[in-house]
C-alpha cells in the first residue's frame, strides 16, 4: 500500500476525467435494492449524471452536472425498473463551486441538491447524509449509478450498476476530495470505478440492513497501464466529495429549498 499515493498522483496528473459508468459493475436487480436510493439525471441538452436521493423530493449529485443552461429531469425506476420521470424545479449548488473549470481542476465544493416537482412515494428510501462518517484507507464502499459499462458504449447507460471499492484515502490538489479505486487492481491496470455518467452518484457503506450515503462521485481516471498505449478515463481512480465535511450546507440548502415556492432557482 505504499506506492499508493505516487499511483494516485500520477494517475491524477495523466488520465482524469469527468466521471460519467460503474465498469465491471453488477446490474442492480433487486427491488428492494439501491434502485429505491439511486437516480438518474437528464437534461435538454443531452447530458446524464446519477444521484441519490436524500429526501422524498431532494436529490443530492454533484454541482458540475446542472451548470447547462438547460432543462432537468430525475428519473427514478420503480420496483419493475421502469422509469419515472420528474422535473427539477429549484436546485442548491454550493457556494464556492466555481463553473467554467473541469471536475479534476475544480476549487471548490462539487455538490447541488435539486428540488423535484412533486414527491416519489413510499417506494423509495431516502438517504440521509446528516449519518455520514468519514471513510478511513482499506475501508470497504460501494459505488452506484446509471453509467456506461463501458466509456466506449454509450447505449449502455441508464441502467443500475453498483460495485465494491476500496478507500486509499484523501488527496488535494485543486479541492480535497476522496480516492477509491478496484480492491484488487489499484488502478494499476484497468478495473472497477466510475464512468461516463456515473458523476454524481453515491459512495456507500452497506450496513446490516440497508446503506449508508458517505459522498458524491465527481471524476473519475483511467488506469496506470492500459492496453495499446490508450488514454482512458474509467477503470482507474474515481474521486469522491465526502460529505461528512459539508454537512452544514446540506442542511441549510435542504432548509432552503424546501421554503421555495417551486420556481427555478439556483441557491
Amino acid at each position: 500500500m505504499r506506492a499508493i499515493p505516487f499511483l494516485v498522483l500520477v494517475a491524477f496528473t495523466f488520465f482524469t476525467g469527468s466521471a460519467q459508468a460503474i465498469l465491471l459493475g453488477a446490474t442492480s436487480r433487486d427491488p428492494n435494492g439501491l434502485r429505491r436510493s439511486v437516480v438518474f439525471i437528464e437534461n435538454s441538452a443531452g447530458e446524464l449524471c446519477s444521484g441519490a436521493l436524500i429526501g422524498a423530493d431532494l436529490v443530492l449529485t454533484a454541482a458540475h452536472c446542472v451548470t447547462d443552461a438547460a432543462s432537468y429531469r430525475v428519473v427514478a425506476v420503480n420496483r419493475a425498473f421502469k422509469p419515472q420521470r420528474i422535473r427539477v424545479v429549484a436546485l442548491a449548488m454550493h457556494p464556492s463551486f466555481v463553473t467554467g473549470t473541469t471536475p479534476r481542476t475544480q476549487p471548490g465544493v462539487d455538490l447541488a441538491i435539486l428540488r423535484l416537482e412533486r414527491q416519489l412515494g413510499a417506494d423509495f428510501l431516502p438517504l440521509n447524509p446528516t449519518l455520514a462518517g468519514r471513510i478511513g484507507v482499506g475501508d470497504a464502499v460501494t459505488i452506484a449509478g446509471f453509467g456506461v459499462s463501458d466509456e466506449n458504449r454509450k447505449g449502455t447507460a441508464r441502467i443500475l450498476r453498483q460495485a465494491n471499492l476500496v478507500s486509499l484515502g484523501p488527496i488535494e490538489v485543486a479541492n480535497r476530495v476522496l480516492i477509491v479505486a478496484d480492491p484488487e487492481r489499484l488502478a494499476e491496470t484497468s478495473g472497477a470505478g466510475a464512468c461516463r455518467g456515473d458523476s454524481g452518484g453515491p459512495i456507500l457503506a452497506a450496513t446490516q440492513d440497508s446503506y449508508l450515503l458517505y459522498g458524491i462521485v465527481s471524476w473519475s481516471s483511467g488506469a496506470l497501464h492500459t492496453s495499446g498505449g490508450r488514454r482512458n478515463a474509467c477503470g482507474g481512480l474515481t474521486a469522491v466529495t465526502p460529505l461528512v465535511e459539508h454537512l452544514g450546507w446540506i442542511r441549510q440548502a435542504v432548509r432552503n429549498l424546501l421554503a421555495t415556492d417551486g420556481a427555478w432557482t439556483r441557491r
